[in-house]
């Protein structure tokens, strides 16, 4: 039964399967807490079978990352591209996403007290930081000058990481904090 999803002509069916189980164990358990055994199965699969998608659970944790990454900055594109002014899309981004995070349980479970040095630990490996980098500097330049914009994607990532690890009372003050000390630093940078 828990076989036809793992069939080998479905392996990205049965690696979506397999990260949204982990999402599922990360807020039951905590991430710290939910293990390849626990992820195996909430997947409904052995751990041998988790094992032949990910290799270990660093590689799981990676995939799970990039793949909620990818959903949120789908989700910023969409909300930032009517936006000409640098200073607008960049605080509408940084606080979309932050938003996106916080709402999403499985997200939200990486910042949970005591977790969030992983989440930090995990935003600093390259495998991970860089395509997320690429990817949120072409949509903080709108399409333009996206090559200029990493050293100020990858500040604005590490922002919101702080933020994430360390909130503002509400989100208006984090709001009132990106435009007055964030965005006018970070919107007209280019580098040199």
């Amino acid at each position: 039964m828990t076989q036809a999803w793992l069939r080998e002509e479905q392996p990205a069916l049965a690696t979506e399967k397999i990260l949204d189980a982990a999402e599922k164990a990360f807020v039951e358990r905590g991430v710290s807490a939910a293990g390849m055994a626990e992820i195996a199965d909430a997947a409904g699969c052995s751990r041998g079978t988790l094992y032949r998608y990910f290799g270990s659970r660093h590689e799981l944790h990676v995939a799970y990352v990039e793949r909620a990454a990818r959903r949120i900055l789908d989700s910023i594109r969409a909300e930032s591209a009517s936006l000409e002014d640098p200073e607008a899309r960049l605080v509408e981004c940084i606080v979309h996403a932050l938003r996106l995070v916080r709402e999403n349980p499985g997200t939200a479970a990486w910042f949970a007290p005591g977790v969030s040095d992983l989440a930090a630990r995990m935003s600093r490996t390259a495998e991970v930081v860089e395509p997320l980098t690429v990817a949120f500097a072409a949509t903080l330049a709108g399409g333009k000058r996206a090559a200029d914009s990493q050293l100020s994607a990858r500040w604005a990532v590490r922002i919101i990481m702080s933020f994430l690890a360390d909130p503002g009372e509400d989100e208006a003050e984090e709001r009132a904090l990106l435009e007055r000390f964030v965005a006018p630093g970070l919107a007209g940078h280019r580098e040199n």
